[in-house]
């Protein structure tokens, strides 16, 4: 297997290592989603051709490019921070595989996924409250034009858990175990969860 760096050179990108530099009380630093976790997300027949994903706090854009090309879906990655945006433009065009992707600056808060997505991505990019925001838009986005949607939370926290777990709206719809490829941590899982309206 290789390692996070040789695969950032055999992808032609550059979206290893974290970034602190926007974090505070509400948006965590950016980290990327390990390759390994693609895959199994990949395989996991949650995401394919037909599907348009968000990724909120998309960073440098790895699961965006990856998660296109390795499904065929169309994507979208949102972010608040202009550089960690402009590397990810700067990652499409260097792109050694086929990916439809696109990246937007956008706060998370305020953004109103379009009527055709129906996938949505997060790495624990921000605070619960702001989850709870973003939680509020997909629900009315859904109201708007109802569809089947899913929503997947790579190592979930349990704040994320908790707010999803009480909400009337969301349903857990299965798991992405992960355990296998970074033994001894109990998060490392991708949960799916699917709007009921």
């Amino acid at each position: 297997m290789l390692s996070e760096e040789q695969a950032d050179r055999r992808w032609r990108i550059r979206t290893c290592g974290r970034d602190t530099q926007a974090e505070d009380a509400h948006h965590l630093p950016y980290e990327p989603t390990p390759y390994a976790v693609l895959d199994r997300i990949a395989e996991s027949g949650f995401i394919g051709r037909d599907n348009l994903l968000v990724d909120y706090g998309c960073g440098r854009g790895r699961v965006s490019l990856m998660l296109s090309h390795l499904t065929g879906c169309r994507s979208l990655g949102i972010d608040f921070n202009p550089s960690l945006l402009t590397a990810a433009e700067e990652n499409r065009a260097s792109f050694a595989g086929s990916a439809d992707a696109l990246f937007l600056l956008r706060d998370a808060e305020r953004f109103d996924p379009p009527a055709d997505a129906d996938r949505f991505y997060f790495f624990n990019p921000f605070s619960p409250e702001i989850l709870r925001s973003v939680l509020n838009r997909i629900a009315g986005s859904w109201y708007a034009s109802p569809r089947p949607m899913r929503l997947l939370f790579y190592y979930p926290s349990d704040e994320y858990v908790r707010l999803l777990m009480q909400s009337e709206m969301f349903s857990p719809d299965g798991e992405i175990g992960c355990g296998d490829l970074f033994p001894g941590d109990g998060r490392e899982r991708v949960l799916v969860f699917r709007v009921d309206g």
